[in-house]
């Protein structure tokens, strides 16, 4: 391990670090001109959702906490790794609690999940929604990017809950050169949060019936992230690209 990479996990390092990266964050949420869509989102829309599985895509974590309203109660789930770390002191700061713990994944049904290791992810946030937490969890595959996961469906085939699609994007940002792009807004710019329509998962769903419910989350997934770079201004050229390499 690098001088640098043991020094980034001191503990006092990463608390300046979260701490600093909350600061900023809360800059740039205040710093933008943001709308909401659907405009009845504020007006009990949400409420009559809550609790829900907020569905983001991978390098959206950044900056779905944006879409956190002050009286929501909201989890979501960061692995174990040191790495991690500065993300929970930074998102704790900003009022989202935070479960360590592996996710809940597969690429078909729960069985496939428990095989990943993502059991203690997905009984930890089924707890959280039964205690009345909406939970952000990323919806795609894991270096797959933009290719819905069966993890999310399966958190709420379990839970009863429905999957709500969220985009967060703004006008002015920095694009991080990871496999998921990840995306960090910036100051003084238009912001927008979108919301998707409502998808549920029975608890009793067939093979086929379950792998058209994640092709639907997929297109509405992408279908609010074209409609938030729209109300900013800015084509989506990530997604595009990624959906370009899929066909």
């Amino acid at each position: 391990m690098s001088l640098a990479k043991r020094i980034s996990r001191l503990p006092a390092v990463q608390d300046l670090l979260g701490t600093l990266a909350a600061g900023y964050l809360g800059l740039v949420r205040r710093t933008n001109r943001f709308t909401v869509e659907p405009a009845e989102a504020d007006d009990g829309w949400l409420d009559g959702q809550t609790p829900f599985i907020a569905g983001m895509w991978h390098g959206q974590h950044i900056m779905v906490p944006f879409a956190r309203r002050p009286q929501d109660r909201i989890a979501t789930i960061i692995s174990r790794n040191p790495d991690g770390n500065i993300n929970t002191i930074a998102l704790t700061r900003m009022g989202v609690r935070v479960i360590r713990a592996s996710g809940a994944r597969g690429r078909r049904r729960e069985s496939d999940t428990r095989a990943k290791g993502g059991a203690e992810g997905l009984r930890a946030m089924l707890k959280a929604l039964k205690a009345g937490e909406t939970v952000a969890f990323s919806a795609d595959v894991p270096k797959v990017s933009r290719r819905a996961d069966a993890g999310i469906l399966t958190l709420a085939r379990f839970s009863g809950r429905p999957i709500v699609p969220v985009a967060v994007v703004t006008s002015r940002h920095l694009r991080f050169n990871s496999w998921d792009r990840a995306c960090l807004g910036l100051p003084f710019g238009r912001g927008a949060v979108v919301f998707g329509e409502p998808i549920t998962v029975p608890r009793e769903v067939e093979p086929e019936a379950f792998e058209g419910l994640r092709l639907r989350l997929e297109a509405e997934m992408n279908r609010v992230h074209d409609r938030a770079y729209t109300l900013v201004g800015r084509p989506d050229r990530v997604g595009a690209r990624w959906r370009e390499a899929a066909a």
